[in-house]
């Protein structure tokens, strides 16, 4: 009896080396490397997401699509380089970075991270605060106290194992993804404008250009860089460089999965805007208007399913935002407090503002400009870390891969910076 308990505890690692040494073929091989992407990928469906992509539908219709095509692909490449650094060091990036840098600079870095959480915790926190209102009717002030008894709920997978925490958040995203899959079967949008719109780039007039910023510049999630790489330093180790490789190869495929996912909600919100308020004449920008336009022009049962996708987007985001506030505390000073601690700490500042009465929609927006801040921090040192082969080993960047990368972020932290600069002037 004890030798079959010890057996069912070993079984994923028993199944991770039975992949590497070739002893597994087919599909059945992805299965103990599929799960941390999807975490890392709760990031890009987050309420922030919501507002810009509903707005994008409702002014442009389908004409900005392809931007959501191309910041998926710039959110592959960067994702699988967090992944990698944390298979090939064992360490993840705060971690890499405290050995790394001089101590002062572990702690600048470890203080903005920790304000970037915060104002993405916000944004996630009211999003699900305003899904329960939208759906229940029930005042933002106790929707948002019971958000925080859900997120805890939540929290609690973590204690029952790796495996747990990743079949909760993947059927979070699997109902947010029905969500907005009945929403675009109701919405019964034009094909072929879908099609043009994401592979026919194009803007229209300088304020769709500022939109496409917005979208595109608010994609990279430093909160989801810092957590992917502490997802996969230690969940299957390789022996050897051979094995890492193996390993990163069949992560790769988990990233990929999870990204195009991520990138078909986010699709779907634009095409489902476009489908019914663009087509109307109708310029949507606030979640509350989105909910009850939805209910006038598609009925009950895609209002519905927008407000539930808001809630669970805004639970399972604000759960991984704690998450990854753990990994930075830990990783820059090697510190760590109570993550039920953590959770309870990071709602006082939604609480405050749903108690002040400030407009939610705004706050989502204030809390993506504070996000912006946070880009270039954690975009840098991933690709200066992954770029080194003393610390990379045989998993180091290729030329063409660091030259993408570096193309990619100078691209992402400069339309951060444009959005800082319009916001405040």
């Amino acid at each position: 009896m004890a030798e079959q308990d010890i057996t069912k505890f070993k079984r994923t690692p028993l199944t991770a080396e039975s992949v590497l040494s070739g002893d597994v073929k087919g599909l059945k091989r992805l299965l103990p490397f599929l799960g941390p992407a999807f975490i890392a990928a709760v990031a890009y469906l987050d309420p922030g997401n919501f507002a810009t992509n509903i707005t994008a539908g409702s002014k442009y219709g389908y004409m900005l699509l392809w931007v959501i095509a191309v910041s998926n692909l710039m959110a592959v490449l960067i994702q699988a380089l967090s992944a990698k650094l944390g298979i090939a060091t064992g360490m993840n990036l705060p971690e890499v970075a405290r050995e790394r840098f001089p101590k002062p600079v572990s702690i600048f870095l470890w203080i903005q991270s920790e304000l970037v959480i915060i104002a993405t915790d916000l944004a996630e926190f009211i999003g699900a605060a305003l899904g329960l209102y939208l759906l229940f009717g029930i005042p933002m002030l106790p929707a948002a106290l019971i958000t925080a008894v859900g997120s805890f709920a939540i929290l609690e997978l973590q204690r029952r194992g790796y495996r747990s925490l990743e079949a909760g958040i993947a059927g979070m995203i699997l109902i947010v993804v029905c969500s907005f899959a009945l929403q675009v079967i109701n919405a019964q949008p034009d094909a072929g404008a879908v099609a043009a719109g994401i592979f026919t780039p194009k803007f229209q007039g300088v304020d769709s250009i500022l939109l496409a910023a917005g979208m595109l510049g608010a994609t990279v999630m430093p909160h989801a860089i810092y957590l992917h790489s502490s997802l996969t330093q230690k969940r299957i180790v390789g022996k050897n460089e051979q094995e890492k490789k193996r390993i990163f190869k069949l992560e790769f495929i988990d990233i990929v999965l999870a990204m195009v996912i991520a990138g078909a909600v986010n699709m779907a919100m634009v095409i489902i805007s476009a489908a019914l308020f663009f087509k109307n004449g109708l310029g949507v920008e606030e979640l509350d208007e989105a909910f009850h336009k939805f209910y006038e022009l598609a009925g009950p049962v895609s209002a519905v399913s927008f407000g539930l996708a808001l809630l669970i987007a805004g639970l399972s985001s604000a759960s991984v935002g704690t998450l990854a506030g753990d990994v930075v505390m830990q990783g820059f000073i090697n510190k760590r407090i109570n993550l039920y601690l953590r959770r309870a700490i990071t709602t006082i500042p939604p609480l405050v503002i749903i108690i002040m009465g400030i407009d939610a929609t705004r706050a989502l927006i204030m809390s993506q400009v504070v996000l912006s801040f946070g880009i270039a921090f954690a975009l840098v040192p991933l690709l200066l870390f992954t770029s080194n082969r003393s610390i990379m080993g045989g998993l180091v960047n290729q030329r063409w891969t660091t030259v993408l990368g570096w193309i990619i972020a100078a691209i992402v932290i400069l339309l951060n910076l444009f959005l800082l600069v319009t916001t405040f002037i």
